[in-house]
């Protein structure tokens, strides 16, 4: 007999979450910057093609980019198409680029998506991805107050699912990418890692994300948007975030 879904992973809860992001400005306003880095990498790019986002959720990546395919393991009303990430529904090199926000660490087989990711992407496309960071901070903050399993010791890069949301790795991009880079390197030779950048430090706590209340006002966003960059040096050991840039060759 199949267990209960978790609240988490629920259609429903995704669709709440949408609300509650949409409710608050400062934790809005995270999103639409991210959403607005996606939209101006992806016009940036000299390639033709589809693009599309990868466990979209109750997110809002369309309202900013409307020509983005948006996706989503659960059906959900305000996704375009269901599907696994590890079972793509697209023709080989047809692929501009694949956008994921706090996507991959959910995904139970990180090496079926890539191998679907080198499938479908054209030459020159890209896998684009804001990811949880490895830093000391952000270890403290997601292993003692988040209720997603963080384990940078693990040795593989799989792990038991049984919801989208409910299970997952938040130290899996880290480890594909720092600690086993040479592994991803053998396993897919058509994909390279462009760039790994740090961010986001203290927003999105002073935000209060999905389940607390804002911390700060929306007034203050800018200035604290001119603190982080003020200390961005620190980033590699303070960021709560990664954006990870992967190109086919």
């Amino acid at each position: 007999m199949n267990e209960p879904l978790s609240y988490l992973d629920l259609p429903e809860t995704s669709l709440e979450h949408r609300n509650i992001i949409l409710s608050k400005p400062f934790l809005k306003r995270i999103y639409v910057d991210w959403y607005l880095q996606f939209k101006s990498y992806s016009e940036s790019l000299q390639l033709s093609g589809d693009v599309v986002e990868i466990g979209s959720g109750g997110g809002f990546l369309k309202d900013i980019y409307p020509e983005v395919i948006t996706s989503d393991i659960m059906p959900l009303s305000v996704c375009d198409m269901q599907f696994s990430a590890q079972e793509m529904p697209f023709e080989n090199d047809t692929l501009k680029a694949i956008f994921m926000l706090n996507v991959l660490h959910h995904i139970p087989d990180t090496e079926a998506f890539f191998h679907e990711a080198q499938r479908t992407l054209k030459k020159g496309g890209v896998i684009y991805m804001i990811e949880p960071a490895t830093t000391w901070f952000s270890k403290f903050i997601y292993k003692n107050f988040h209720h997603e399993p963080f384990d940078e010791n693990v040795r593989d890069w799989k792990f038991n699912s049984k919801g989208p949301l409910s299970d997952a790795n938040g130290a899996i991009p880290w480890i594909v990418f720092q600690r086993d880079y040479s592994k991803f390197q053998k396993l897919f030779p058509e994909l390279e890692l462009i760039s790994f950048e740090h961010h986001t430090p203290f927003k999105y706590l002073l935000s209060g994300g999905l389940s607390k209340p804002n911390l700060v006002p929306y007034k203050l966003f800018g200035f604290i948007s001119l603190i982080e960059k003020m200390f961005s040096s620190l980033s590699s050991k303070t960021a709560l975030f990664q954006t990870i840039n992967v190109r086919k060759k």
